[in-house]
């Protein structure tokens, strides 16, 4: 496996690992019609303006396995006060799900933080819904600091949970 910053290149891939994840994982949260419609779309405009114009605190990782894009992760440095910085998004391939890409790309916004953000903890918000999710931020070390509601691109309001980790020595660590 190979992690690397993202690049203007990968606008495609990605959009559309995103897009595929939220249709196989976010149904009853975000509207049938948004993930069977534009959902692409949506994301290929996202991607396009983040991977094309990147706010100077912004991060993107992907993994990629024999040159196929297999997972990506999306940070933003000190993006609040209590928490830190922000993982916006992190997305693996359901063929690769428990072979260690997110763990590592969690590692790898981990080690970008600690190079340019070492005083801010790292934090994410995760929807409600998503328990495995969940599951999976703490086996890396995060807590639950409470709950929140988020508006997704196609409407409506859907409850989500913040994880965070308060050092970031305490991100993903190495077991044994």
């Amino acid at each position: 496996m190979r992690y690397r910053p993202a690049t203007a290149d990968d606008t495609q891939a990605i959009a559309t690992l995103h897009a595929e994840s939220w249709r196989a994982t976010y149904r009853g949260a975000y509207s049938d019609e948004f993930l069977d419609g534009n959902v692409h779309e949506n994301r290929m405009e996202v991607w396009g303006a983040r991977l094309t114009a990147p706010d100077r605190s912004q991060f993107v990782v992907v993994a990629e396995d024999e040159g196929r894009i297999v997972g990506f992760a999306c940070a933003y440095g000190a993006r609040d006060p209590e928490f830190g910085t922000l993982l916006d998004n992190i997305h693996v391939r359901g063929e690769g799900h428990r072979r260690g890409i997110g763990t590592g790309l969690v590692r790898a916004v981990a080690a970008w933080c600690r190079r340019n953000y070492p005083e801010c903890g790292l934090y994410l918000w995760v929807l409600e819904q998503n328990t495995n999710a969940q599951r999976f931020y703490a086996r890396l070390g995060a807590t639950d600091r409470g709950g929140g509601i988020t508006e997704p691109p196609d409407g409506g309001l859907i409850k989500t949970r913040r994880y965070a980790w308060s050092l970031l020595s305490d991100v993903a660590p190495s077991s044994g």
